[in-house]
């Protein structure tokens, strides 16, 4: 269990660690000289870990550092003195950060009259009514000679013994609050590690610079050990970076998790003894061991009125590392004061519809702690599926998690996306009509291409949730496919039967030389047939589907394109691509034929050029058999 200390400075924090572990966490020579904490200190004994905090309101930039990945707040306040100034912000921000078990440290009681301890303890239950802590007990002691620590040692280890281990589902990550070189060990990072577990030879990245590293060797609460997990004081020493590549508030995840964003949509809660925080204010924001300015954008609101939560999106002036759920603080522009907190939502937020009423619900089912709130209604809100990969990444789900919800939902999973029953039946319907109303659009031709047909269907669906989605009623019947043409089982085109007599006399000379077919000329010539009528009849026959303008006035066989089609798809298979001097080969043909080839099927969305290559997107069953 990690326990964070807060409180007004000289309130004791630095000397009740030590005399709970017997580590001084003042580490720094200006710390040891002036008395005084001025950065993150740590001390670890067999069950529990603490985060000594400076208490001094010029540093609460290197408190919050420490405080988000604690689990345990022990509020350090002097007898004689009672709750200060610094005790409230620590309070405060304990309580936006979620933390909801704590207890009180009331130090200091060997220089404090009976009465000052007991008005001391009335002031602390004041400041704490109404909160999340408010129960908390109070532990009177006196660190230097000792009285009261092991009452306190003893609650401490029970309250850990009660939390038991942390799950330690999702990908690893740890925000790095410390960085040092150690001879034999090199760069060593610390931090809490927020999710996961980690083992020695892991590939790790260091985000946002997105550095891949390799754990050398870790320890866990400053002991040597084989791995770690979520919930753990972690030291890192990597191989593959150096110290001045790393800075605290950067992360150590496992290589899916890197994501680094400039913006994100969040629940935000202002303080009550705050002013209202209007639109677009410029703040501090403190997430993980990072302090990045900000600005705040509303949404659905012109104000957070103080004491209230709303629905923002937060800009940072640089890359950082978040994850939803994440928690944060918000500090004025100046860092003078606390202003709220919240929680991340979304790392992918849209960039239009921001606070529409759907948008706004969605960020409702976001913030529900229950992962399928917010994947239901993502799938019921978006007609072309859920990017699973994305919205995994978001939460840091595991494959297994995200399976087991896709499962608890009844989603329809095609590769990558996922839908809800009601809409992939709404699609299928979709499809039937577009279909219909090509029919009727134009009664003369065979169908539709299959592209074609997705695009009328719905454009933002990918091509494999296409076909997925056109294989059911292509099995059942409910549609039929005429070479490359899709259409309905009773929707006929025949052709004239003068044209259907010219066409069986003319497409031998195209079968003949099936990848270099002679042109509309050399086919009007060979055959004595006027190349107007040879033109305008193979038009009419590529609008049937047996044959396709590859090229101006060049018609090849539907055979023959569907024949190409698989050979460009193996291309794929084998290279990676296809290249006009592969197809070439294929083809036996020559290097201008080929290039004629590809560019046909780049035209007709089968392929996507990039560069001198043809990256495959559709299939060849498009093409029919």
């Amino acid at each position: 269990m990690i326990i964070g200390t807060a409180g007004h400075i000289d309130h004791g924090k630095t000397t009740l660690v030590k005399a709970l572990t017997g580590v001084d966490c003042d580490r720094l020579k200006e710390e040891k000289a002036r008395g005084i904490t001025v950065d993150l200190g740590y001390a670890y004994t067999d069950k529990l870990g603490f985060i000594d905090v400076p208490g001094h309101e010029k540093l609460i930039h290197n408190m919050l550092a420490g405080a988000t990945g604690i689990d345990f707040a022990l509020l350090v306040i002097a007898a004689d003195d009672g709750p200060m100034p610094q005790t409230r912000e620590h309070l405060e921000i304990i309580e936006l950060l979620g933390i909801r078990r704590g207890a009180v440290a009331l130090t200091k009681i060997d220089v404090a009259t009976v009465n000052r301890k007991n008005e001391a303890k009335t002031e602390i239950a004041e400041l704490f009514a109404g909160t999340a802590l408010a129960d908390v007990p109070i532990f009177p002691v006196a660190a230097v000679s000792g009285e009261g620590v092991d009452e306190l040692r003893a609650h401490l280890e029970a309250a850990a013994v009660e939390q038991g281990e942390r799950q330690s589902a999702g990908g690893f990550r740890l925000a790095i609050d410390r960085c040092f070189t150690l001879s034999g060990a090199g760069t060593v990072v610390t931090g809490t590690a927020f999710a996961g577990s980690v083992k020695v030879g892991d590939q790790l990245l260091l985000t946002p610079p997105n550095k891949p590293v390799r754990v050398r060797s870790l320890r866990v609460q400053d002991a040597p050990a084989e791995s770690g997990h979520a919930g753990q004081r972690i030291a890192l020493a990597l191989s593959g970076v150096e110290k001045s590549e790393v800075e605290r508030g950067q992360w150590i995840v496992a290589p899916a998790l890197h994501a680094p964003v400039r913006r994100f949509d969040a629940k935000i809660r202002v303080l009550s003894g705050q002013p209202a925080l209007k639109h677009w204010t410029q703040v501090h924001l403190h997430l993980g061991a990072e302090d990045v300015p900000a600005r705040i954008a509303l949404l659905g609101a012109d104000e957070i009125a103080p004491g209230s939560e709303n629905w923002a999106q937060i800009a940072v002036d640089r890359e950082i590392g978040a994850l939803a759920g994440d928690r944060f603080i918000l500090r004025d522009a100046a860092a003078r004061h606390t202003i709220g907190g919240g929680i991340v939502l979304d790392i992918f937020p849209p960039s239009r519809k921001k606070s529409s009423p759907e948008r706004l619900a969605m960020l409702a089912a976001l913030a529900d702690a229950d992962p399928a709130k917010a994947l239901q209604l993502a799938a019921e809100q978006q007609p072309a599926g859920v990017d699973l990969a994305t919205h995994a990444l978001n939460r840091n789900l595991d494959a297994d998690r995200l399976k087991a919800l896709c499962q608890q939902l009844k989603l329809k999973v095609v590769g990558a996306t996922a839908f809800a029953a009601s809409r992939w039946q709404e699609l299928e319907a979709r499809l039937l009509a577009a279909i219909a109303a090509e029919h009727e659009r134009a009664p003369d031709l065979t169908g539709v291409e299959r592209d074609r047909l997705r695009r009328l269907t719905l454009p933002t669906l990918s091509r494999p949730a296409f076909d997925a989605l056109l294989a059911t009623p292509l099995g059942d019947g409910r549609i039929a496919q005429t070479n490359a043409w899709l259409h309905l089982p009773e929707h006929r085109v025949q052709l004239a039967a003068a044209d259907l007599a010219l066409w069986q006399t003319l497409k031998p000379l195209l079968a003949a030389e099936p990848y270099a077919p002679p042109r509309v000329r050399d086919i009007a010539k060979a055959s004595g047939t006027g190349e107007d009528a040879v033109r305008n009849l193979f038009k009419r026959i590529a609008r049937h589907g047996d044959a396709w303008p590859v090229a101006h006035d060049h018609f090849f066989t539907a055979e023959a394109v569907a024949e190409l089609a698989r050979k460009v798809a193996a291309l794929n298979q084998r290279d990676g691509c296809a290249r006009a001097a592969s197809l070439r080969d294929e083809i036996s043909g020559g290097r201008k034929v080929a290039i004629h080839i590809l560019e046909f099927f780049d035209r007709i969305g089968y392929t996507r050029r990039v560069r001198d290559t043809h990256i495959l997107r559709g299939s060849p069953e498009q093409f029919g058999s």
